[in-house]
């Protein structure tokens, strides 16, 4: 049997964004309305058994799982819109890009539902999402379509890109994957912004406070795992980036009452910035602040010749050499490490741990840095030697000489 209009031979559709709670008796009884269901599958966690938000649903018919496709795409279950697209058993269409196209700037109230709806007027889709939180299913303002053909793609960003939806002009164009992307360092527009002020948590005044160096096209708020703010904002032009980061970059956000309890002591991040300072610079991909981080393991390497030293803080007491041992040796060759002890031979919270090459310290920094490890989150960083820092407080706190006559 063909299928019309490249719908695809077997009768097997995709369902994402499922409840945690859903499982394969609920979704045979919704799908089962439609026509004869052969098998259903909610995929899982291999070792906790938990799902993992979707899953698979094969019918004896290709007309029956079009049907459900078209009639329930979208309905609640358990409280939760349910996103279905044919099961594409070839990858090699949804790996190639052909017709995927990127929505941002895209307003809050748009879900998966009132995107495909947009959107489907311009050919058949392939998949279609809105970027949203896991947690509490809040829109991050962007999302993606992917048609079957790349000329339903183009005809789709002639159309919409520069259109209100909702209550936002939206910007839409072809997605490029990051390994395509331009990442020319003296060419860019979006910023990544770290140790945020409380104030600008609150996305219309980031773009208040970030927005008087040019026209801000987008924003976005995000949280890490430990709850800690960051954000993205994108200017219209380069040289309006420049002049955020030249004039923001290093701002000392901290209050007067944390100023002082600090007083000498500049907290480093596992990045070597301070932790109570503003961080401003170009977005960059995972795996090119993963280069940064190796490229300064590297050049620490290369000056000491006995490899890279981590400095980790914030152990439990009951931490020993062979515990260290035991959290560390999975990212490679250890050359070294200690545990610093008191009197009575318990830890005294932190330790050094060396390998032998910068990619097993880089693995260890990214993997390790604030997990939570005996009931506390670990700082796992750069060592830095006692010379080094000594030079960069008296750097930062020496008053400039005054010129004599």
């Amino acid at each position: 049997m063909a299928a019309a209009g490249g719908v695809p031979q077997f009768a097997s559709l995709y369902v994402g964004d499922l409840h945690p709670d859903v499982t394969e008796a609920m979704l045979y009884e919704i799908f089962n309305s439609v026509g004869p269901v052969a098998s259903i599958r909610v995929c899982r966690d291999s070792v906790t058994r938990k799902s993992l938000g979707y899953g698979y649903i094969n019918f004896h018919s290709v007309s029956d799982a079009e049907r459900a496709l078209d009639t329930l795409n979208y309905s609640s279950i358990k409280g939760r819109s349910c996103r279905l697209m044919w099961s594409q058993r070839d990858p090699s269409l949804r790996k190639s890009g052909t017709g995927n196209i990127y929505i941002k700037n895209l307003d809050k109230n748009i879900d998966n539902k009132a995107l495909y709806d947009t959107f489907s007027l311009f050919g058949n889709i392939l998949s279609c999402k809105v970027a949203s939180d896991a947690a509490t299913g809040a829109s991050y303002g962007y999302g993606f379509v992917q048609y079957e053909t790349e000329e339903a793609g183009k005809q789709a960003i002639e159309r919409v890109n520069g259109m209100q939806i909702g209550e936002k002009t939206v910007e839409v164009q072809a997605f490029q994957k990051r390994d395509n992307r331009d990442t020319n360092d003296s060419n860019f527009t979006n910023l990544y912004i770290k140790n945020l002020k409380t104030e600008w948590e609150d996305e219309e005044k980031l773009k208040e406070a970030f927005g008087k160096f040019g026209t801000v096209t987008s924003t976005l708020i995000r949280s890490d795992a430990q709850g800690r703010k960051f954000a993205f904002v994108n200017f219209e032009n380069n040289e309006d980036a420049k002049k955020c980061i030249a004039d923001m970059h290093m701002m000392d956000v901290r209050t007067e009452e944390e100023k002082e309890k600090a007083g000498d002591e500049e907290k480093l991040g596992p990045d070597g910035h301070p932790e109570g300072k503003l961080y401003v610079g170009r977005a960059q991909t995972k795996k090119e602040r993963e280069k940064t981080l190796k490229s300064k393991f590297a050049v620490t390497a290369d000056s000491s010749n006995k490899g890279v030293n981590l400095y980790i803080k914030n152990l439990d007491e009951s931490v020993d050499e062979d515990g260290m041992r035991e959290l560390f040796s999975s990212f490679g060759e250890i050359t070294s490490l200690s545990v610093k002890k008191d009197d009575n031979g318990k830890c005294k919270g932190f330790g050094f741990v060396c390998f032998s090459s910068p990619d097993d310290a880089t693995k260890a920094v990214t993997e390790m840095h604030l997990k939570v490890v005996k009931g506390k989150p670990l700082y796992v960083g750069l060592a830095e030697r006692r010379e080094v820092r000594d030079e960069r407080l008296r750097q930062r706190y020496s008053a400039p000489m005054m010129g004599g006559g």
